[in-house]
């Protein structure tokens, strides 16, 4: 089921004292099973280039996608003709969207201020994926910003930050690459444990590195 394929399961009928009711007949039973999931849901926090190259690459890779962003001229239909939902509140989108083990929480803001607010609601919700664009000292900072506001260390071990597999993307279009393709790792289960380098080093030695 997590991984989201059909399979055949094989299963022996026969006398076994575990669960023989008098009714088993013997033999062999195979049972085809495909699993009909609800569709994995993308949220983006931050409406720039970026934001936008990854709603049209992860939207082909299969996911739904909804958008948010304070300001309006970039959270809109003309930019995200893709996305189904469209917040122009942070605030309205925290209090709306109910995360669960088929969303993924992407944060690519304008800034740290935004970051925090976006990474401090994330962390603490049910989604499968959460990550945030950025470089090792920009991350570091916002999970130290945050730990001031009461968060714990252990908090950010689930993110996916700085976000992206590394193949040397430079252009929105080639990091908008490297973030879907961690998403499919994500949830196809192949993801290798150094998608979360930086999240790992966290966990051994807190942020104050």
């Amino acid at each position: 089921m997590q991984k989201e394929a059909p399979r055949k399961m094989t299963f022996n009928l026969n006398n076994e004292a575990s669960y023989d009711n008098g009714l088993i007949c013997g033999g062999t039973l195979e049972v085809f099973v495909e699993p009909i999931l609800p569709q994995p849901t993308l949220y983006l926090f931050g409406g720039g280039h970026v934001s936008m190259a990854v709603a049209q690459t992860a939207h082909a890779g299969g996911f739904a996608v909804g958008v948010v962003d304070d300001r309006e001229q970039f959270a809109n239909p003309h930019r995200f003709p893709m996305a189904r939902e469209i917040y122009t509140s942070f605030e309205n989108a925290f209090e709306k969207i109910q995360p669960s083990a088929a969303t993924y929480l992407v944060i690519v803001t304008r800034g740290h201020k935004e970051d925090m607010r976006c990474l401090g609601w994330a962390v603490r919700t049910a989604a499968r994926y959460v990550g945030m664009i950025g470089s090792r000292r920009k991350v570091l900072s916002v999970y130290r910003a945050l730990e001031k506001e009461g968060y714990r260390p252990e908090e950010f071990e689930r993110v996916y930050a700085p976000m992206g597999l590394e193949i040397g993307a430079l252009t929105p279009e080639e990091i908008a690459v490297s973030i879907a393709a961690e998403l499919i790792a994500v949830r196809r289960n192949a993801e290798a444990p150094a998608h979360k380098k930086l999240a790992h080093e966290i966990a051994r030695h807190g942020t104050n590195r």
